[in-house]
């Protein structure tokens, strides 16, 4: 894992003030990912830190965020608007800090942070965003299969790659492969063999939860160089 110090910043929330953020760029930087925590733990938790880390070993930069009631201590989560307005906003942030290094520029995050940034991107353009990134799109609540938290992906207009474990209790993948077979361009789905929706693994794989983040991390990265790829 990555050595290197975040740096703290700040991004001003239309009508909520600021909330904190985390800038991580490697020198070797070729693309920077805008990170959005999931539901309950914010910009922190150890999953944000180790594939933050993770990231920027294999060249690419984050941004992380905290949402508005992550950054008032905790409870349940804002309303979808709000959270939807801290997406755009640190958005801009984001594209300020690519446009800067001259990094391809994505957006995503963890469970409720991907969907959030998904329902941003299906409202509205988010600028010179290329793609967006899904650690665990939680597809239904567990055991409850439904696809409804699915159904903005068709009107985002823009690659997007899922990240999903076979053991996910939030997203059951024989419901969630046809809902991306419907949609153009045709998302990348990603399988990690074992992991749950928190991509742990059972010491029985053989593999530590350290080489799942290394292999999210990778496939990121391996990703967005097809993006920038692209004509």
């Amino acid at each position: 894992m990555s050595d290197r110090t975040a740096e703290a910043l700040r991004v001003r929330v239309p009508g909520d003030g600021v909330v904190s953020a985390l800038w991580l760029r490697p020198a070797d930087a070729r693309a920077l990912l805008l990170f959005g925590h999931g539901a309950g733990a914010g910009m922190r938790h150890s999953f944000m830190e180790a594939a933050a880390a993770a990231l920027a070993d294999h060249g690419v930069a984050t941004l992380r965020y905290q949402f508005p009631y992550m950054e008032s201590g905790g409870g349940p989560p804002d309303r979808a608007p709000r959270l939807v307005v801290t997406v755009r906003a640190a958005c801009e942030a984001a594209t300020d800090l690519a446009a800067r290094h001259g990094l391809t520029l994505l957006a995503g995050g963890k469970s409720m942070g991907g969907r959030m940034t998904s329902t941003a991107a299906a409202e509205a353009p988010l600028p010179d965003v290329r793609g967006l990134v899904f650690f665990g799109f939680p597809l239904h609540a567990a055991g409850r299969p439904e696809t409804k938290r699915a159904d903005h992906l068709a009107s985002v207009d823009l690659p997007m790659l899922f990240l999903q474990g076979t053991r996910d209790r939030l997203a059951d993948l024989n419901l969630l492969r046809p809902v991306l077979a419907s949609i153009e361009p045709r998302p990348t789905l990603h399988v990690v063999a074992d992991a749950d929706h928190g991509f742990h693994v059972p010491k029985r794989t053989g593999r530590t939860d350290e080489d799942v983040i290394d292999e999210l991390a990778a496939e990121v990265l391996r990703w967005a160089d097809g993006l920038t790829a692209d004509p």
